[in-house]
């Protein structure tokens, strides 16, 4: 390979590395190139799976900074480079290698952090980032409309009593009440009365 060659494919390969939130490694040797194209298109709504020279891939993965492939970069190698969900990518290579055990999963990188080939297993054990968004969003449709029932079930049953009473109003006028207002005006009334009466009496003493 030229040289200006091969600068052009660590350059290619260490945007991979930096535009990619996973990385995993993979040895392919015995495999077909059918079975290549199979691992492919199973995978690609999540990562594109990239056939990478040892030597060209350390120069990219060292630009890129990623040290997670240093001491596996060897035999027949593949790397699929993780841009969509980390979660499904890894399933899907998980089956793939169940399927054709002369995929062997090497290691990987995710955020940064390393991977071993077994946490990457774990890995695709978890359930898919729809998944967890979908649960999050029926757990809190499920609080919402639990809360707008409580809220709401009292606000109702306010309303309905503060209507019936405004109809019985409008109906039958003022609601009459044993409240000692009234009688105080009672007296307040009366008074005036006895007044007249003291003023009426005296009047004929004169």
């Amino acid at each position: 390979m030229a040289k200006s060659d091969k600068s052009a494919a660590i350059a290619e390969l260490t945007d991979k590395f930096r535009d990619s939130g996973a990385a995993v490694l993979t040895e392919y040797r015995g495999l077909s190139v059918a079975q290549l194209t199979e691992l492919r298109n199973s995978i690609r709504e999540h990562a594109t799976y990239t056939v990478v020279k040892n030597t060209l891939t350390k120069r990219a993965a060292e630009a890129a900074g990623v040290s997670a492939f240093d001491d596996d970069l060897q035999g027949p190698s593949a790397i699929a480079f993780v841009t969509g969900d980390p979660v499904e990518a890894a399933k899907g290579l998980r089956d793939f290698a169940k399927a054709n055990p002369l995929l062997v999963i090497k290691g990987g990188v995710m955020d940064g952090k390393s991977l071993t080939s077994d946490e990457i297993t774990k890995l695709a054990s978890l359930e898919s980032r729809e998944t967890l968004l979908a649960k999050l969003a029926g757990a809190m449709n499920a609080s919402l409309s639990q809360a707008v029932y409580l809220f709401a079930a009292p606000l109702s049953q306010t309303a309905r009593v503060v209507g019936a009473l405004r109809d019985k109003v409008e109906t039958e006028g003022p609601v009459a009440t044993d409240a000692p207002a009234p009688a105080a005006e009672e007296t307040a009334a009366e008074a005036p009365a006895e007044a007249a009466t003291d003023v009426a009496e005296g009047g004929d003493e004169n």
